[in-house]
């Protein structure tokens, strides 16, 4: 295209985003006046401070102008459907920025006009921070999903990747380019990349390489006045707290710069089952000892949940899915297993050699059948009212401490607990190196869940059950503090502005690194603009 058609071309854009632009501002005129203005002074304010267009009609939603797309807007992300209820406090209007500059711009007129503003990446924040707000009674979303270009470069083993992009979808990139490269990140492909690496990312391969947020090289962050920082701009203090330090703290994080590690073109998978009449108990007694010291290739997360004791009884046993990734093929895993962890009586029959991106899949629950393609969906397979929390096990729960544990699962009508390995690099990796610090000591980490299907009619119920079995475990987990994953939010630990001690919640977050994310965000954005109920603050009392 010529310079003179592509000068055209941009004229008729921009004449078009103003048509639009008018279009909206005439309709919002009829919308109530508080609203209105708010929406009005906004979209103004945008224009004036983005020189970049922006099509109104597919960036900009508001309940009062176009509810249904609103609405797709809103939830389509959001895996919590109990932060989805009517009760449940809603944005003034939702923005989807198309460029960098639509972001320095949305934060640049949110602070003008003192709107809170809510940050979504991938929607899988645990207590819908990224969504809703119970401490700000009108706040907007600044959703990043449509910032979603990814550039490999195989030449430097790195990759750029904004913040949208699900972590399959950069899974996919990188093995659309080289089948011996991979990056150490979530087990759950429609995780937001933005979101979930500032908050330690951890995934199959962190045994081998450590965290996503291990690997990170360089960010693109955006700061309360609206900048654009780069990793020497923000300086290494910045850096350090976005790394592990949880979202909504410090800045809008546009995009990472990420190191590639090497993977084999073979990889093997596996599954095996065992239930509590299967000696299920003493299997996963035995895991607890070997799991953080298996060889560095090998990754066995425990999957536990009732299950029915035979294919048509009612009465229900606990069932134990040990899911398995070895970097490596079936054969020397077979010696792996045989040395180290015998009791599982896993065999060759149970495992898939296959390739980096297939294992990917296989973890993450897609069927055999489906291409590395499907990872560009980006939709999470994972939506329900839901409770989650979480734990760190130092020391192996014993037998007695297991059976009680069936006892609380087998009251609840749909529980499930995750318990992923640590070791390896985790255990070499310093605590202080990142905000993250469940590094030596770790045995292993615990996903805490309970799910119900009709909303607001039993969720008292399956919360005190959460609460009472959390209690329970107290005896059996790490203590002083007791830990717990930031991106595993869990808002019964604390907020901000409830009379309570902001350590109460961020020492089981950070440990001893919580006080230095406190200096850090105090220099940073003194005046808090960046906040929500579990964001650093920028002082203790």
């Amino acid at each position: 295209m010529t310079n003179k058609n592509q000068k055209m071309a941009s004229a008729i854009i921009t004449d078009a985003n103003a048509f639009l632009v008018a279009l909206l501002l005439l309709s919002l005129s009829h919308i109530p006046f508080s609203s209105s203005t708010i929406q009005q002074d906004f979209v103004m304010c945008l224009v004036d401070n983005s020189d970049a267009s922006f099509p109104m009609d597919s960036s900009f939603f508001t309940r009062d102008l176009n509810a249904s797309s609103y609405k797709m807007a809103l939830e389509t992300s959001a895996q919590n459907l109990r932060y989805l209820m009517p009760s449940n406090p809603k944005p003034e209007f939702i923005f989807e920025p198309l460029y960098e500059t639509h972001v320095q711009a949305a934060v640049a007129c949110a602070k003008k006009l003192q709107l809170h503003l809510r940050l979504r990446s991938g929607g899988h924040d645990y207590e819908g921070l990224s969504y809703v707000s119970e401490m700000e009674t009108a706040f907007v979303i600044v959703d990043l999903s449509k910032l979603r270009h990814i550039n490999v470069d195989l030449e430097s083993n790195t990759a750029w990747v904004h913040a949208g992009a699900s972590i399959g979808e950069v899974y996919y990139r990188i093995q659309e380019k080289s089948k011996v490269h991979g990056f150490p990140a979530g087990l759950c492909t429609s995780l937001g990349i933005g979101g979930h690496i500032i908050g330690g990312a951890y995934g199959s391969m962190m045994r081998k390489f450590g965290l996503g947020a291990d690997n990170v090289l360089d960010a693109r962050i955006v700061d309360a006045d609206g900048k654009i920082l780069n990793r020497a701009a923000m300086g290494e203090d910045v850096f350090w707290a976005i790394r592990g330090g949880g979202g909504g703290s410090f800045g809008v994080i546009l995009a990472w710069k990420i190191k590639l590690v090497p993977v084999p073109e073979t990889v093997t998978v596996f599954t095996v089952t065992k239930t509590l009449e299967q000696d299920g108990t003493r299997i996963l007694y035995k895991w607890q000892q070997v799991a953080d010291k298996l060889d560095e290739d090998l990754f066995i997360r425990a999957i536990i949940q009732p299950a029915s004791k035979t294919p048509k009884s009612k009465e229900r046993t606990i069932s134990v899915s040990y899911q398995g990734q070895f970097l490596g093929d079936v054969n020397r895993l077979m010696q792996v297993m045989q040395r180290s962890f015998p009791q599982l009586g896993l065999m060759k029959k149970d495992c898939v050699e296959t390739s980096w991106i297939k294992s990917v899949m296989y973890i993450a629950g897609f069927p055999s059948t489906a291409p590395p393609e499907a990872l560009l969906d980006g939709k999470s397979l994972f939506k329900n009212y839901f409770k989650a929390k979480s734990d760190y096990v130092e020391e192996a729960i014993p037998i007695e401490g297991l059976e009680g544990l069936w006892k609380k699962l087998l009251e609840e009508d749909s529980p499930l607990t995750i318990w992923n390995p640590y070791g390896g690099m985790m255990a070499k990796i310093p605590e202080t190196e990142t905000p993250f610090p469940h590094r030596s000591g770790t045995l292993y980490k615990i996903q805490w869940l309970t799910l119900w299907q009709d909303g607001k009619a039993s969720e008292a119920k399956h919360m005190e059950w959460m609460r009472d079995m959390y209690s329970y475990m107290e005896q059996y987990v790490s203590k002083n503090p007791r830990a717990a994953y930031v991106n595993y939010r869990d808002l019964d630990l604390g907020m901000n502005g409830k009379g309570s001690d902001a350590r109460e919640w961020g020492n089981k977050y950070f440990k001893g690194n919580f006080e230095r994310l406190v200096k850090i965000k105090a220099k940073f954005d003194p005046e808090n603009f960046f906040r929500h109920e579990q964001s650093i603050p920028t002082g203790l009392e």
